[in-house]
């Protein structure tokens, strides 16, 4: 994983579609803050049962959080490539040289989707390290059929195996990560924002990461051989010829019909390494959502990796939202 932190990492969720909703995984008790972390059960956890739980519950439109604030240049490059945003959309960037983060919208809260298929390896990764343990055959075949191919039965798997929403609660505590709140319905209904998702991008690519450096190197392996079909998202920013780091998440909402798209990656432009997260729901289709995602990135990493002085915050452009 340190020999990829100048690579792009593609993160990209399942197949070409994922399921209308997510199953929900047997879940640990919630633990007080001051319980340890729940052991690994036996390697052997059988998958979950197929209960839907993509409810009207929270599959509305959501309200912003708090005034928008972006980063001059983000919000300007963004304004020009979309200067009519479909839905909500929320761009993080962090570039690993200075540890700064920048963006639009980016404590905006969406679900998940697979993207939170990395979390939950971390987590497993994690618990492991405490343990003073690898992960055993089993684990690592389930690891790398949830995130290459974004397969959900494998992260039913891992998600019992880590303790359920517990367990990604408390490996986050951990790694840094202050908005992102799992539930014990479904991985996949997990809430977060794009600055948190940077956040974690950060934990598990840096050397004072929590996770030591074969456990990262792991997670970059994994992120970097994502199906062919995975590969579209932030990854469209990447300089030609390099291999991001990539997990993508997609997910039509029951209560509405409309789409959630994310996109999470360690990508590489102009021969810079960025960490970059967005995150977008309420998208009328799948395509669309994709398009637009894709636009923002293209847009606003050139005026990331090309500013020599992204210091100070100030209020973006008015941009025209149309949709939910």
């Amino acid at each position: 994983m340190l020999a990829c932190a100048t690579l792009l990492w593609l993160v990209v969720s399942g197949n070409r579609a994922e399921p209308a909703s997510f199953r929900a995984g047997p879940t640990a008790p919630a633990a007080s803050p001051e319980s340890p972390e729940p052991a690994l059960p036996p390697s052997d956890t059988p998958a979950s049962t197929d209960a839907r739980t993509d409810v009207a519950r929270g599959a509305g439109p959501q309200p912003a959080v708090g005034p928008t604030t972006a980063n001059g240049s983000v919000a300007s490059a963004l304004a020009a490539a979309l200067p009519e945003i479909t839905g909500n959309l929320s761009v993080a960037i962090i570039d690993p040289a200075d540890g700064e983060l920048v963006g639009y919208n980016a404590d905006h809260p969406y679900v998940t989707a697979s993207i939170v298929k990395v979390d939950i390896l971390a987590t497993l990764l994690l618990q492991a390290q405490q343990e003073h343990r690898t992960l055993t055959t089993i684990e690592r075949s389930t690891a790398a059929a949830m995130i290459e191919h974004s397969d959900n039965d494998a992260a039913d798997t891992l998600w019992s195996a880590i303790g359920g929403a517990a367990g990604l609660r408390a490996a986050n505590t951990i790694l840094g990560l202050t908005d992102t709140e799992p539930t014990g319905l479904s991985w996949g209904l997990t809430r977060t924002t794009a600055g948190d998702q940077v956040r974690l991008l950060d934990a598990i690519t840096t050397g004072d990461s929590p996770l030591d450096a074969a456990s990262r190197a792991y997670l970059a392996d994994l992120m970097t051989s994502v199906d062919a079909g995975q590969t579209w998202g932030v990854s469209a920013a990447a300089d030609p010829g390099t291999i991001p780091a990539l997990k993508n998440g997609w997910l039509p909402r029951d209560a509405t019909g409309l789409w959630v798209i994310n996109s999470i990656a360690h990508i590489t432009h102009a021969g810079r390494p960025l960490l970059i997260a967005v995150l977008s729901d309420n998208q009328i289709s799948m395509a669309d959502g994709m398009t637009q995602l894709e636009t923002a990135a293209r847009a606003i990493v050139p005026a990331v990796a090309g500013a020599p002085n992204r210091a100070g915050w100030v209020a973006p452009p008015a941009l025209t939202h149309r949709g939910g």
